[in-house]
């Protein structure tokens, strides 16, 4: 998934909320997209900012195939209507990274996206 929204949005906090749940950096701060790849740039690989904390190393994933989008800068509609990231044809959901359940929120609409979960309403909603 692609975590989307300025600096200050919460894409490296929740990232590492969901470091905490099982899954693996690809990269911070930026990424290089292509034919819905993701990779790191060299520099960056493996490398988190933890704000209080500092930069630190974590295992990373040299690449991943993007299935979702998140924009945390969008506030979600209670029930949203499905939408597309225009540049990468990806699910694109509008997510607010600030509750508790925002990486359990995150790895719902993950299960949606692959087709693994299913909705009568909402993002999703065939």
């Amino acid at each position: 998934m692609l975590l989307l929204g300025p600096s200050g949005a919460g894409k490296s906090d929740l990232a590492l909320r969901l470091i905490g749940r099982g899954f693996v950096l690809v990269a911070d701060d930026q990424v290089l997209v292509a034919d819905g790849i993701a990779s790191p740039p060299p520099a960056l690989a493996g490398l988190l900012e933890v704000r209080g904390l500092g930069i630190v190393r974590l295992p990373h994933c040299p690449s991943a195939r993007l299935v979702l989008a998140a924009d945390l800068a969008a506030r979600p509609d209670r029930l949203p209507v499905p939408a597309r990231h225009a540049g990468l044809d990806l699910p694109l959901l509008g997510l607010d990274p600030t509750p508790a359940s925002a990486p359990d929120r995150l790895i719902l609409a993950l299960e949606c996206a692959l087709g693994r979960a299913s909705q009568l309403a909402g993002s999703f909603a065939a």
